[in-house]
């Protein structure tokens, strides 16, 4: 009964699924296709970018050569693309089978079989878990895949280690947003809170790279610890971040499975 929900979540999610990952696999194969470009004329875009005030450049991740693959990775797909993407798909994923399910009265109808709330919402996370991986797999396979055929050949392993931690900060949103679906059992309030935190931590780490005196609240962002640049550079990983993101979804997840068992389901 369970791997048959989950075979159902799968499916119902299958529209937002292909759709973020045409969007994920167009933008990373043009930004992949420009890499080249940036090689040549990598001095002109260096004066260049020394026109911008060096905090402004580190708060966006630009801290070194866009020629290199490491800091051109962050700060297109890194640090743009990959959290609006996650964000939509763990803000769907994550509210539709508390919030959506139970205000169509899906979820009592699922329920009313032997699939106990527990399974019903396992079922539904590990959907979550599937996506945002096979999104995140996607996003470092276009730009591989591009890069390869432009003559750009990335670092594979590196590449999709960094892919790695991209799925652990969408399942750290995922994780958030289930908590607050199950607590509120409102849709809007759900996304609200988890594009609130997202928002306000990505602020929070761009005051810590122009205010000194305030760097301290870069530790307080997500920000500063899903750049996957040094790992792709250097091969260097930020274990402190990638287990704050496993931590944070675990929590997140095992919260609602415990809060959802016994939620009234009338909002």
């Amino acid at each position: 009964m369970t791997g048959l929900t989950l075979r159902l979540e799968l499916r119902r999610s299958r529209t937002l699924s292909v759709g973020l990952a045409v969007v994920v696999l167009a933008y990373g194969g043009l930004i992949a296709a420009v890499y080249p470009i940036l090689l040549t004329n990598t001095a002109a875009i260096e004066d260049y970018m020394k026109l911008f005030p060096k905090d402004f450049m580190a708060a966006f991740g630009m801290t070194g050569s866009l020629a290199d693959p490491g800091i051109f990775f962050t700060t297109y797909i890194g640090s743009m693309l990959w959290p609006i993407v996650a964000a939509i798909a763990a803000i769907v994923l994550a509210t539709r089978p508390t919030c959506a399910d139970a205000e169509r009265g899906w979820a009592d109808v699922c329920l009313a079989t032997p699939l106990s709330r527990r399974r019903y919402l396992g079922a539904a996370i590990a959907s979550q878990v599937v996506i945002l991986g096979a999104l995140a797999l996607v996003t470092v396979l276009g730009v591989l895949a591009v890069g390869g055929l432009v003559g750009a050949w990335f670092d594979g392993a590196r590449f999709l280690a960094a892919g790695g931690v991209m799925w652990l900060f969408g399942c750290a949103m995922a994780g958030v947003a289930s908590l607050v679906a199950v607590i509120t059992l409102s849709r809007g309030a759900a996304a609200a809170v988890t594009a609130g935190i997202l928002i306000a931590m990505y602020l929070l780490n761009i005051i810590a790279q122009i205010q000194p005196g305030l760097a301290w609240l870069g530790g307080l962002s997500a920000f500063r610890y899903a750049g996957v640049g040094a790992l792709i550079d250097t091969g260097t990983a930020d274990w402190a971040g990638i287990g704050a993101f496993a931590v944070v979804a675990a929590i997140g997840w095992t919260l609602s499975l415990v809060l959802f068992r016994r939620r009234d389901l009338l909002p």
